[in-house]
C-alpha cells in the first residue's frame, strides 16, 4: 500500500463520524478498491453512506467490525 499523504488518526481517537475510503481502507488493512467493491455489490460485511457522490464509512461500523 502506497504512503498516506495524510497523518491518520488511531481509531479510538476519531472524531469524526465517517471516514473517506483511503482512511477506512486504512484502519482495515483492505485496498481501497476491495472497500469499493463492497460497496458496489452490497456483499461486504460495512455498508458506505454516499455524500455527494462519493463514499463515507462510519467510524461507529469501523470500529465495530474491529471490535475496538
Amino acid at each position: 500500500m502506497a504512503s498516506l499523504p495524510y497523518a491518520t488518526k488511531r481509531l479510538c481517537e476519531e472524531t469524526r463520524s465517517h471516514l473517506p475510503t483511503a482512511e477506512a481502507a486504512f484502519h482495515l488493512n483492505r485496498s481501497e478498491q476491495t472497500l469499493r467493491l463492497w460497496a458496489c455489490k452490497e456483499n461486504g460485511p460495512l455498508r458506505p453512506a454516499r455524500i455527494h457522490k462519493r463514499l463515507a464509512w462510519a467510524v461507529a461500523d469501523l470500529r465495530h467490525l474491529l471490535g475496538a
